[in-house]
């Protein structure tokens, strides 16, 4: 049974962003194909992933420019009908406002502070305020700009839940699977069911997935069944 699990297909070798997605199809949602893929192949290798698999596809591009580019850049790939589109939230009401004018019957997923950045970051930036206000912020100003979707750490899920209601769907990267916590960030982490259950509508896994890839095709798919089977399971 499929999991509301969004797998991160980093790899700039077509044939193995083909095998990861059919080895692991039965239990994972959607396939995110990041600006990597986006820039070794282009639209056409997006088509072509979708012709040959079936994939539901998260188009992760963090566009981030002035509204008129932002639009026109959203028109450009309206025919690959992705079912998430990534802008940055940072860009404005404007930008946000454009690329879902551009292309409606697309998901405009706002990413709000990236998962990379620590508060002494965001400070050396210029946001005037911790990540956790900054990104509520950003939530909230981006659904009501237009945006469908919004990508957040496990750890403002919550948070940006409750300012933003129930229809906009969150999407989450950060999470770690029980048999993977303990690393020296294990602070900044949260397990995959905790994540949906603080109220995220997708998790992103990437390596804790397709590491297992070296033990063949058949191994990672295990891997992404178990990892499907913790979250299903949190959530009954």
């Amino acid at each position: 049974m499929k999991a509301p699990i969004i797998l991160a297909v980093d790899t700039s070798d077509f044939e193995t962003a083909i095998s990861w997605i059919e080895a692991t199809q039965e239990s994972v949602s959607v396939f995110k194909l990041g600006l990597e893929f986006f820039l070794n192949f282009g639209a056409p290798g997006v088509e072509e992933v979708v012709k040959r698999t079936g994939a539901q596809i998260f188009l992760d591009l963090k566009l981030h420019d002035i509204p008129h580019t932002v639009s026109g850049s959203a028109k450009a790939i309206s025919h690959l009908n992705p079912m998430f589109l990534t802008v940055h939230a940072s860009g404005g009401r404007a930008m946000i406002n454009a690329a879902a004018q551009a292309v409606p019957n697309v998901a405009i997923t706002a990413v709000t502070i990236l998962t990379s950045l620590s508060e002494s970051d965001l400070f050396e930036i210029g946001y005037a305020n911790p990540a956790l206000e900054s990104a509520v912020a950003l939530a909230k100003m981006a659904v009501e700009s237009g945006a469908k979707a919004l990508v957040c750490s496990p750890l403002e899920t919550a948070a940006i839940r409750s300012a933003v209601g129930s229809e906009p769907v969150i999407i989450t990267p950060g999470v770690r699977p029980l048999a993977e916590q303990g690393g020296d960030d294990q602070v900044r982490t949260m397990t995959p069911g905790d994540a949906i259950a603080a109220g995220a509508n997708f998790v992103v896994i990437g390596r804790p997935i397709t590491n297992s890839w070296a033990d063949g095709p058949t191994a990672m798919g295990k891997k992404a069944q178990s990892i499907a089977d913790e979250i299903l399971t949190a959530l009954a």
